[in-house]
């Protein structure tokens, strides 16, 4: 029962992420929106990696191909890699303060963006301008509190 209730939670937040990500927001602030998901995932893989890992990583990347109307696969690629370097490093992510993973997870972040940016050059859609690159620095100010808010979800409701 008790692993049960802990999955559906770290369901909830992941959904939460996501509606974060695609909720409506005015034109001038859609490139400082960070990539609420992605911060989730890092964070229950580096807690939980015996629970999220590559696999729930690729499904909430198939999701949000599926909301945002990507090509197919092309955040499922993004966070399954960034899940794999995550559930690779957790330990030493686990070491550092919080500002020294905020430094650990931007590259993580950049990589999925720089996947998104071939995904458009595929498709041939018009590529963005620089500021679609502001996002993960953005993120990566996020990260202390989107960590301990996580946290305290974690320690009051998953086992």
């Amino acid at each position: 029962m008790d692993r049960r209730r802990g999955g559906l939670v770290i369901f909830i937040t992941m959904l939460i992420g996501v509606l974060l990500t695609i909720m409506p927001i005015p034109e001038w602030a859609r490139p400082f929106r960070p990539s609420w998901y992605i911060l989730v995932l890092i964070y229950w893989v580096m807690a939980l990696p015996q629970r999220v890992g590559v696999a729930s990583a690729w499904f909430l990347g198939i999701a949000m191909d599926v909301v945002s109307g990507t090509l197919l696969g092309q955040h499922a690629i993004g966070l399954s890699l960034v899940g794999y370097v995550v559930h690779q490093t957790h330990l030493r992510m686990r070491l550092f303060p919080l500002w020294q993973q905020s430094l650990m997870i931007l590259p993580l972040l950049l990589l999925e963006r720089a996947i998104g940016f071939w995904g458009m050059g595929i498709t041939h859609q018009p590529l963005p301008y620089f500021d679609y690159w502001l996002a993960p620095f953005v993120a990566i100010l996020f990260w202390p509190w989107v960590f301990i808010l996580m946290r305290d979800v974690r320690r009051r409701f998953v086992s």
